[in-house]
């Protein structure tokens, strides 16, 4: 029996120039996109796809263009979040991906699987399916933005999964990423963890930009309109400035934000004057500065 050693070449596969191919597509599929924003967090439950999702609404009520793509693969949740819910249509430039109520463009895996089916791929025994699996969800993410007729956009977001263990991907995937927004709640340790995957991002991501921002930095009773906070951490601005990133904003909590997005309604055109709302937009603006900035200090650079 032939080991690894033992083949000569790629057997006739041509993985190479597959690979090249789809790396021109990707290219081909990311240059009528002015700007791809990457919204993370090394921490879970900071509530980073709702920001992602409000955000990219926030982006598109100022009359900009905007896609959102669900990066998540095996805890896929924009769709349920954007309320799109009619399988994409296919044309033989690729795939074209529903619009929100704001006009949105979503892709996500959740889009082909039916409603609460989790994402198993197929495999002779799941015992070993580790050792491949990371490469097939990579190849499915690949698709997801190669194969996607996002049209000219002005805005591309992309929800990460949390975690830091799929930068390296995402790396690879993107090496044109205009900004990387780091998510989190001010609390000690998410504060910790997400350190550290601003340094990773810092590190892995060929990115201009880096922003952090906090999420849930409070809570505003209905009631009597008082400020409550709801963890009991250092503020995030330090976090901000000890990394040397642009802190975005805050965003309080708001029950009416959940309630809405769990139920696939738009936030921001049901109570665009709600504190989280004006928070919300804000943070938009901050991006959009973000993102100029960096294209003006990167264009500073190019004629010196």
């Amino acid at each position: 029996m032939k080991t690894y050693h033992d083949i000569v070449g790629d057997g006739g596969s041509n993985v190479s120039g597959q690979v090249a191919e789809q790396q021109r597509r990707l290219q081909l599929r990311l240059a009528p996109i002015s700007d791809v924003v990457a919204v993370m967090s090394g921490k879970g439950g900071v509530g980073k796809s709702c920001l992602s999702v409000n955000l990219a609404s926030a982006l598109a009520l100022e009359g900009l263009s905007v896609g959102l793509l669900d990066a998540d693969i095996n805890g896929a949740s924009i769709v349920k979040m954007t309320g799109v819910r009619r399988e994409p249509e296919t044309s033989v430039g690729g795939v074209r991906p529903p619009n929100s109520a704001v006009g949105v463009k979503v892709m996500s895996i959740d889009l082909f699987t039916t409603e609460n089916a989790p994402v198993k791929w197929d495999a002779p025994t799941q015992k070993d399916a580790f050792t491949w699996r990371g490469m097939i969800e990579q190849a499915a993410l690949r698709e997801m933005f190669t194969d996607t007729e996002w049209g000219d956009l002005d805005f591309l977001i992309v929800d990460l999964p949390p975690g830091t263990d799929r930068l390296p991907n995402l790396a690879d995937l993107l090496p044109r990423l205009s900004a990387a927004i780091v998510v989190t709640v001010p609390s000690v340790v998410s504060q910790y963890v997400v350190g550290k995957s601003i340094q990773m991002a810092r590190d892995l991501l060929n990115v201009r930009a880096l922003g952090l921002v906090e999420n849930m930095s409070n809570f505003v009773c209905p009631d009597c309109g008082g400020t409550h906070d709801l963890f009991h951490g250092d503020d995030s601005v330090k976090l901000a400035r000890r990394f040397d990133v642009s802190f975005l904003g805050r965003v309080p909590m708001d029950p009416r934000m959940a309630w809405l997005t769990d139920r696939g309604l738009n936030y921001l055109g049901e109570h665009g004057d709600r504190p989280a709302a004006i928070a919300l937009k804000q943070v938009a603006g901050a991006v959009r500065n973000l993102v100029a900035r960096a294209a003006e200090n990167l264009n500073e650079q190019v004629t010196k």
